[in-house]
């Protein structure tokens, strides 16, 4: 839900914000000249970003059942892994392949920091998966 708030705060910010949080130039450049691409975007991944939290939440019961409640925490904890595991290896060989993605064109303490905590979310989502997986079925 943080990264969700992250993303409704950065239109407020302006370019700077953008830039401080990696977007591609191009998406800092059109922040600057007021295009309003960049704050629907950010609009968009928060959206996702409270999906991502009412699945979170839902399974943990602390909310109603959310649809396709294991599938929907197996494919969430897939991203997240997939993301935490893959941006190290992706720039390290290939230090251009992710520029169009968040400006990143070396492993530095952004690309590290933000794939470790990737890396624990997804951990989480597929930890919870796994328990909602092994009690299908059963009456709580």
């Amino acid at each position: 839900m943080l990264a969700a708030v992250l993303h409704l705060a950065m239109p407020f910010g302006g370019p700077a914000w953008y830039a401080f949080w990696r977007a591609p130039d191009v998406i800092v450049r059109m922040a600057g000249a007021g295009h309003p691409y960049p704050a629907v975007m950010c609009m968009l991944i928060a959206a996702l970003l409270v999906l991502c939290t009412l699945y979170a939440v839902s399974g943990a019961g602390l909310i109603f059942r959310m649809p396709l409640l294991r599938t929907g925490l197996t494919a969430i904890a897939a991203v997240f892994l997939a993301r935490g595991l893959s941006f190290i290896p992706l720039v390290a060989l290939r230090p251009g392949a992710l520029a169009d993605v968040c400006n990143c064109t070396k492993v530095d303490t952004f690309i590290v920091v933000s794939s470790a905590v990737c890396l624990a979310i997804g951990a989480g989502y597929a930890a919870g998966a796994a328990r909602l997986w092994r009690t299908a079925g059963q009456r709580p």
